[in-house]
């Protein structure tokens, strides 16, 4: 991954797309994960508890609650708990993604 020791020392979370590479950083009751995409990936609608995320680089196509928009680097988005959503996200996509639950994702093992 292209980001500083300072994240890539934390372990990859496991995550059910092919092309995805992440740091999960757990915090409490929350999970930060940096995610990187070397391929273009199509999340299906589906929903859980809150999240927050912001483009650190690339373009996301997110639609959340029948609403769609297109993201860049800087922009960021908010899914309230429960609501339903889906992306294509773009081969080259980087983020930060916060989710408000402490189990989101597992830890990638070998």
């Amino acid at each position: 991954m292209d980001y500083p020791d300072l994240i890539n020392n934390h372990p990859e979370a496991k995550i059910p797309f092919e092309g995805v590479s992440s740091r999960l950083v757990q915090a409490g009751d929350q999970q930060f994960i940096f995610m990187e995409f070397s391929k273009d990936v199509e999340i299906p609608p589906h929903s859980h508890n809150a999240q927050w995320g912001v483009v650190l680089k690339g373009e996301m196509e997110i639609t959340i609650n029948g609403k769609t928009r297109i993201l860049r680097k800087g922009d960021s988005y908010s899914i309230d708990k429960d609501i339903v959503h889906s992306a294509k996200i773009k081969k080259g996509y980087k983020d930060l993604t916060l989710f408000d639950q402490s189990d989101r994702y597992k830890i990638k093992t070998k």
